[in-house]
């Protein structure tokens, strides 16, 4: 009996040295033990839970969960993400699929409620939030951009026998879920141009209204160019995103002009894209106007919000012709130079 005491207790003691040794090894940071300490568990939204949950937080206190819903329920999808991000009770009450039933019913309005409704049953589990991150769509709360740049020959001068001019364009994207999108090719920035990209604008914005088609994700749009003869402008056009649900990219595939007989259309606003649909890119059906696939200008889109338009920078080369003006002219006088070698 004593051997098994006395070596039950120098195993104790050579524990506790152990322990006393780890305590030099291993630094002791008092604070990590005041984590977590005031954290509870968040009851989500709807539960049949029993107990009583008392609320800590006083935003909490002061807005039911009935008025947090409504609230919720007048917040666009993207609002509803940057919501989620606040506090765990507001990310499981935007978890209800009450808001992204709305916002998937919204953003694929030409595609019909029973269709939308099969695809969310067959495709997505029966999941509207994953229809609206995983299916592609439309933004419709910006517009998608694309800067253009070529270089266009100056007039010699005194100084500059060869100087270049480094033109810079952009094409603008506004679409609507009603299946009508606007068009506007101008050098004024995002912020100039938003404001009259909208359905009502006149003719002196030289913007155009046309209609557009959305199958998986491939964008086709086509509006015509009013005049003596009528000209029919087709995109077509891939939609892709940086991240999931983002929808924030498009590919320009092709662009082409082509003419159209005066028979074929009755007035501006008429949907064009149905009277082109199934053309050739090289079909035109006016022999005074060839069909044209252009190649150049083909940069893709990004999409901007519309309140970001006022902080998007896009750069100004009109700024920087002068630094460009003697690069062109640097490399010139090494290429003279190099061909009198």
């Amino acid at each position: 009996m004593t051997s098994d005491y006395a070596l039950k207790i120098s195993a104790e003691l050579e524990s506790a040295s152990r322990l006393r040794t780890a305590q030099f090894i291993f630094t002791r940071r008092p604070w990590l033990d005041l984590y977590g300490i005031n954290v509870r568990p968040v009851a989500p939204f709807g539960s049949a839970s029993s107990k009583p949950f008392v609320d800590t937080a006083l935003i909490h206190r002061c807005l039911p969960d009935e008025l947090l819903f409504e609230i919720f329920a007048r917040m666009t999808p993207y609002n509803l993400g940057k919501a989620a991000c606040v506090c765990r009770k507001w990310r499981y009450t935007i978890r209800n699929p009450v808001f992204w039933r709305n916002a998937c019913l919204k953003a694929w309005q030409p595609s019909g409620v029973v269709e939308n409704y099969k695809i969310f049953q067959l495709k997505y589990d029966g999941s509207w939030r994953k229809m609206w991150l995983l299916r592609p769509r439309i933004r419709t709360d910006g517009l998608y951009v694309s800067r253009n740049t070529y270089i266009r020959a100056g007039v010699a001068e005194w100084k500059i026998t060869n100087p270049v001019h480094v033109v810079c364009y952009f094409r603008y994207l506004r679409f609507y879920p009603s299946g009508r999108f606007l068009y506007k090719n101008s050098s004024q920035k995002v912020k100039d141009v938003a404001k009259c990209m909208n359905i009502r604008a006149s003719k002196v914005d030289s913007v155009y209204s046309g209609h557009y088609t959305l199958s998986d994700d491939m964008v086709e749009a086509a509006f015509l160019y009013p005049g003596l003869r009528p000209t029919v402008w087709r995109i077509r056009l891939r939609l892709r995103g940086t991240t999931a649900g983002a929808n924030n990219r498009m590919d320009l595939r092709s662009l082409v002009t082509s003419g159209v007989n005066d028979s074929e259309v009755n007035s501006p606003d008429e949907d064009i894209l149905g009277v082109v649909e199934g053309w050739q890119e090289d079909e035109t059906h006016n022999p005074d106007v060839p069909a044209v696939s252009h190649r150049r200008g083909l940069t893709p889109f990004v999409f901007v919000p519309f309140e970001e338009v006022h902080f998007v920078f896009l750069l100004d080369f009109a700024s920087h012709l002068h630094t460009v003006n003697k690069y062109f002219m640097f490399f010139n006088k090494i290429l003279s130079f190099t061909v009198f070698l």
